[in-house]
């Protein structure tokens, strides 16, 4: 959500902010802006849409200036405009702005009174007049960011330019992230290390309630009381490589396809080649062994990773696990056990409500351990112990090789953690290990063997309403996910069920327009029941889609309308195996449909606002 970059340099700014606002574009947006310092006035080039959009605007009226800022903005005040667009400016200030100020009609009120007039629907612009009412009250334009920053309520991160001031820029953070870099004779600040890593390695990261003078010698980081502070300088672990599609024509599906070599790779980080014994570290191990409960908590397709897990702990590692919504968790204010283990899983390591979930579990002395994918993210900074899924940076908005990811991690987890407590023996500890080392070959093997197939199938179903996704045990979870992902990129009403509930109430949805994904293997101990609600579906008319092995697809060949045939699989892996398909499915249904695969409508990939 929301992409801010600043650079002081030494030459033109203009394509270093765009180039940084494309390393951006994962969090997704909906416009994007630049302003610049030329011969001291504030110039802007915005633009609606793409960022292509914005290129072509600058090819013809160019800006000049070595001191700038960027922002690609996913709208939340006013709709996705050009007039709604960052960065925000008066002739004496240009803002660029990450989250909400919750106050700021009041604020606007006030400053009407001061006959401010006010251009966009934005609550930043609130940000831009509140610093320019200040300088003219003659403070200088630290001074001014400083009072007006003192102002706001809500979490934001923000940079600002100022007129005539080529050798300043201010930056603020509270609740979202924001991070400076430092170059030689340069400096920088963006949303995030992965949009620095091409113009340097030296990072800082701030804290909540930071903020930040920066100027081309370094810069000057203090508390909202004005306190002088140091921040670790780092040398980020960011790769300063572009992610590019290669031949794919999507992120989405380049991402699915990387997902055999990311899986192998985040299992070779715990997996002993030799013995296949699982290894994580003591310290993750004693916690959750000695802990008394674990609470899982995420938001999103994370959200159904953790749901996921919470069967592998309890039924082969006998741990109680409690799983809940990170954005409902904090206000049910849970009692949370003495010596327990609070398991956060995210992405970006950003998202807002997961991080303030975190913050009130640290509160309620709860050991902290995280599993992120982006390095060096704040979740990461907070957390007592963390674990990296190994996805690399993953650029499409609807998460795929990141959720995977994470469910081969969290596997691991479960096991080592029955190997440990002794819930399991070594025969079983055996399957299970060379269950999960076999899953990149067999990834493979469903994309090469299905892809075709599921494109057909997206071609008969690209049309429908709605559909209903079904599944039971471990693999009710991944209906959910199954859901959620054709929501996200095609825009078809998707619900996920555990497949014993459709008898209480989705089954009077059914008829000839609704499809029934059903995620059922054949060798499943629940796969009689499952074929009962398949039944149920097709007497009323339903068209069911059966995704399962070679015993399920040959019970039911004659009552589905199509199946895709996998493999057999252990149960202990099933769940990463038919994420696969479903990924396949979503995305070429909305291929099919022409929407935007990768940045789909309204969504962003980080949502760092509540």
């Amino acid at each position: 959500m929301c992409g801010i970059i600043g650079i002081l340099g030494e030459k033109d700014v203009a394509p270093l902010l765009v180039e940084g606002l494309k390393r951006l574009e994962y969090r997704g947006y909906d416009s994007a802006g630049i302003a610049t310092l030329s011969n001291g006035h504030i110039t802007r080039c915005r633009a609606e849409g793409k960022l292509v959009n914005l290129e072509n605007k600058l090819e013809k009226d160019s800006l000049n200036g070595t001191t700038g800022i960027g922002h690609t903005r996913w709208a939340t005040h006013g709709g996705p405009t050009e007039s709604n667009a960052h960065p925000h400016a008066t002739e004496k200030v240009a803002v660029v702005h990450n989250g909400i100020i919750e106050n700021y009609a009041a604020l606007k009120t006030e400053l009407e009174q001061h006959q401010c007039r006010f251009e966009t629907d934005t609550d930043t612009e609130v940000v831009a007049h509140l610093v320019t009412h200040n300088l003219k009250q003659g403070m200088n334009p630290q001074d001014a960011a400083n009072a007006a920053l003192d102002r706001l309520e809500g979490a934001f991160s923000v940079a600002m330019i100022f007129a005539g001031e080529h050798n300043l820029l201010i930056g603020a953070r509270q609740g979202t992230p924001l991070a400076v870099g430092y170059g030689d004779g340069e400096m920088y600040v963006a949303s995030d290390s992965y949009a620095l890593a091409p113009l340097t390695r030296k990072i800082c990261f701030l804290e909540d309630g930071d903020r930040v003078a920066v100027t081309r010698e370094g810069a000057q980081v203090y508390t909202n009381d004005n306190k002088s502070v140091e921040r670790e300088i780092r040398i980020t672990a960011q790769s300063g490589a572009t992610t590019g599609k290669g031949e794919f024509r999507h992120f989405m599906i380049k991402e699915i396809y990387e997902q055999p070599a990311v899986i192998g790779d985040t299992l070779n980080s715990f997996v002993n080649p030799t013995t296949s014994h699982i290894t994580i570290p003591d310290n993750v191990l004693a916690a959750l062994e000695a802990a008394p409960r674990i609470t899982i908590i995420a938001c999103g397709t994370a959200f159904y990773a953790a749901m996921t897990s919470k069967y592998w702990f309890e039924q082969i590692a006998r741990m109680p696990v409690e799983i809940d919504i990170a954005s409902e968790f904090r206000y049910r204010e849970a009692p949370m056990p003495e010596g327990g283990v609070a398991l956060f899983v995210s992405q970006s390591g950003e998202t807002l409500d997961t991080l303030e979930a975190l913050r009130y579990c640290k509160k309620e002395k709860q050991h902290i351990l995280s599993i992120v994918n982006t390095i060096e993210s704040t979740i990461e900074r907070e957390s007592d112990m963390v674990l990296h899924t190994l996805a690399g940076p993953e650029i499409g908005v609807a998460s795929t090789k990141a959720f995977t990811t994470q469910l081969t991690t969290l596997a691991c987890i479960a096991l080592a953690l029955a190997v440990k407590k002794g819930t399991i023996d070594t025969t079983q500890e055996s399957e299970m290990s060379e269950a999960l080392r076999s899953i990149p070959a067999q990834v493979a093997s469903i994309l090469k063997q299905n892809e075709k197939q599921i494109q057909d199938i997206s071609r008969d179903v690209f049309e429908v309403q709605d559909m209903l996704y079904l599944g039971r045990g471990l693999l009710y979870p991944i209906a959910m996910e199954g859901s959620l992902k054709l929501k996200e990129v095609s825009y078809i009403h998707a619900e996920g069920y555990a497949a014993g509930e459709l008898k209480h109430g989705p089954i009077a949805l059914l008829d000839d327009n609704m499809p029934v994904v059903v995620l059922a293997p054949g060798h499943d101990r629940l796969f009689e029941k499952t074929a009962s609600n398949i039944q149920e579906t097709v007497a009323r008319g339903g068209d069911v889609l059966l995704i399962t092995d070679q015993t399920g697809a040959d019970r039911l060949s004659d009552c589905v309308k199509w199946s895709v045939v996998i493999d057999d699989v252990h149960s202990f892996v099933a769940p990463i195996l038919y994420t696969i398909p479903i990924q396949l499915l979503a995305y070429h249904v909305a291929v099919t449909k022409g929407t935007d695969v990768d940045q789909p409508r309204n969504l962003a990939k980080s949502v760092t606002v509540e």
